[in-house]
């Protein structure tokens, strides 16, 4: 797998071998890229939940995110995140909190410009997980939140206080991307 864009593309990231991490394919994360680009620009901050090997906030790190918060809470991944933020030399624009993200959601306290949330297709409690979101102050009116999920698990177009504004689908994988409406 590699980094498809910016300062670092073309560098070669490790992930974990087995069935253990779907990792986002490289077509599928220049078309996110492709997506946001044209939405919104100037990111500071990014949050990249069930974060797996990194690769999405790795893309974006690479792409002129200045900083990326990974969540996973296998702790394999999270090793193979800090050894891909060396090699690509982005360890001193991250961290890795080795811990679901239910409970990241909970304790983080910053509000970011990019939120992605690619969990396992089989996770049947992603709603629930979009609906806190955007419950969270992780979450403002600008903020983008871009949901990797199974082209055959549909979600709802509003959760909460968030819409549904774009939609892709790649094959199997559906980008969704939400974000907060806005407050009169």
């Amino acid at each position: 797998m590699r980094i498809t864009g910016g300062s670092a593309r073309g560098q070669i990231i490790k992930t974990l071998p087995g069935l253990l991490v779907r990792p986002t394919t490289d077509k599928v994360r220049e078309a996110i890229f492709s997506m946001l680009v044209t939405m919104s620009a100037g990111w500071e901050k990014g949050l990249d939940l069930f974060a797996g090997s990194g690769a999405l906030g790795l893309e974006a790190l690479s792409r002129e995110v200045k900083w990326i918060d990974f969540v996973d809470q296998n702790n394999r991944c999270c090793q193979v995140i800090k050894q891909n933020l060396a090699k690509t030399g982005f360890i001193d624009r991250a961290h890795v909190y080795c811990c679901p993200s239910m409970k990241a959601i909970g304790f983080l306290e910053t509000s970011y410009d990019l939120v992605f949330l690619d969990p396992p297709y089989a996770d049947t409690h992603l709603g629930v997980l979009v609906t806190q979101l955007g419950k969270s102050r992780l979450i403002s009116e600008d903020t983008l939140v871009t949901v990797s999920h199974a082209a055959r698990s549909a979600l709802q177009t509003r959760y909460e206080n968030m819409s549904k504004i774009k939609e892709k689908r790649y094959g199997d994988t559906c980008i969704s991307i939400y974000q907060k409406e806005a407050t009169s």
